[in-house]
């Protein structure tokens, strides 16, 4: 709305103040310098009041924050909010935060709304003056009635501009607390970054993990990751195991690069991740999470995410792999079917099934399920697993679960423990090495208890 103000009126404004300022004083050099006087008066009373709301417009923005993020919490947690009954509390609290807004604006407004008095103040003033000292002129014959008349004129034309000119002022204030706000995200630089030479190609899927520490924040004197050392094969699969907040997800991150080590080096395909192109990188190693988003479109065009050239025969076939053929079977449109925005339309385990199928379309080097089956039912999760070892066997497969029987068949099984590995080894080997592993395994085929409850219970009995 400013540019569209500047590009109409800030070009016709000033040249028709600049022109009728200066055939006023060809007309009476004496009496125009009543309009320079209103003039400078003007814009002083211009940018203090501009000054003054500008401080206002970049407060009123922060306070929109809030109101928006009032209203998408409640979109998002809808279900949420009914089942707790709390409509009526974040109802309170959008109006809070609306009302923020009313009265930032109001505060803004009434600095604003001073603005027009004072340019009806200095018009008026003008005519004043002017009628009153060029009466005067005419009576002792050093101004004729129709140059009065003219200096009139122009001062209509004058104070219009300065109209015009304090309505730009107005927008143009409220455009740069905006703007400030939009180029504080675009100059934003992202930490992580391509290096000068980037490497092109990961070679294999090895991972080497060499006395790596990692915290979130820079300045953290806690490490979420100490002193990890660990190798992987390439094709080999690993299975990782431990309570809440043992860091199994941010050991797993540092492979992609979605962070960087703080210390040490994190090695793919005998090459620092740091080194890699991070397209490249990022195409050989592919994430499902738990919490996977599938986005609006048919069942096709969410798998293509994983491969956008890919066939619908190759579509098919990961969806085998996934074990997501048998409910994709049944739908009437099948692989056409549509989802819903955020794939509300399907469940959860079908859409962990549908996520897997995507990330294997990538044909990955390195494959990162994390807690990716947790939705799904044993049997199944069994059937996905048995089609990796089958399908995709130089594939390393690193595979984080809470469920022992998920990773029971794995090479090697890492039990974490407070950004540690507490245990390393195959199954047979930890039920032998490591009382929490040993516990939990029993714990779970008795049908009881959950991992973190057995990880203070093995780890006392330990």
């Amino acid at each position: 709305m400013a540019y569209q103000m500047l590009l109409r009126m800030f070009t016709r404004a000033p040249a028709s103040l600049i022109c009728a300022m200066a055939m006023a004083f060809t007309i009476n050099a004496e009496l125009a310098s009543i309009y320079l006087v209103a003039v400078i008066g003007l814009g002083i009373c211009l940018v203090l009041i501009m000054s003054r709301a500008t401080k206002y417009f970049q407060q009123v923005f922060k306070k929109y924050d809030e109101l928006n993020a009032s209203v998408q919490e409640n979109i998002t947690g809808i279900r949420v909010v009914k089942a707790y009954v709390r409509e009526d509390y974040e109802n309170n609290k959008f109006f809070k935060a609306a009302e923020n807004v009313y009265k930032m604006f109001i505060k803004a407004e009434n600095i604003i709304v001073a603005n027009m008095p004072l340019m009806m103040f200095a018009v008026y003033a003008c005519i004043l003056g002017l009628s009153w000292l060029g009466a005067n002129m005419i009576v002792v014959g050093n101004l004729t009635t129709g140059e009065l008349m003219s200096l009139l004129t122009y001062c209509m034309n004058i104070m219009m501009s300065l109209m015009m000119l304090s309505m730009i002022f107005v927008m143009v204030t409220m455009s740069f607390a905006s703007a400030e706000r939009i180029t504080e995200v675009l100059n934003e630089k992202a930490d992580i970054c391509n290096p000068e030479n980037p490497v092109k190609e990961v070679k294999d899927g090895s991972i080497v993990f060499k006395d790596v520490s990692f915290s979130y924040k820079k300045e953290s004197k806690e490490s979420v990751l100490s002193h990890i050392n660990l190798e992987i094969a390439s094709g080999e699969t690993i299975g990782i195991i431990g309570g809440t907040g043992s860091a199994k997800s941010s050991l797993v991150n540092l492979i992609s690069r979605l962070y960087d080590v703080t210390d040490g080096e994190v090695l793919v395909g005998g090459i620092d991740v740091r080194n890699y192109d991070l397209e490249e990188l990022r195409n050989q190693v592919a994430v499902v999470l738990q919490k996977n988003v599938l986005f609006s479109g048919t069942i096709l065009e969410n798998l293509r995410w994983g491969n956008k050239d890919a066939t619908e025969e190759e579509c098919k076939r990961m969806c085998e792999l996934a074990c997501a053929d048998e409910f994709i079977e049944t739908m009437p449109e099948k692989y056409h079917t549509y989802i819903e925005q955020g794939g509300s339309n399907v469940s959860g385990g079908q859409k962990q099934r549908l996520c897997i199928a995507r990330a294997l379309l990538k044909k990955p080097r390195i494959l990162i399920l994390d807690d990716s089956t947790s939705a799904v039912d044993t049997a199944t999760d069994a059937k996905i697993r048995q089609a990796f070892a089958q399908e995709i066997p130089d594939t390393t497969k690193l595979i984080i679960a809470q469920r022992i029987s998920s990773i029971k068949n794995a090479d090697r099984i890492i039990v974490m423990e407070e950004g540690k590995i507490n245990g390393m080894g195959t199954h047979e080997e930890l039920m032998e090495t490591n009382a929490i592993y040993r516990d939990v395994y029993q714990s779970q085929n008795q049908g009881g208890g959950d991992f973190d409850e057995n990880v203070k219970q093995g780890g006392e009995k330990e």
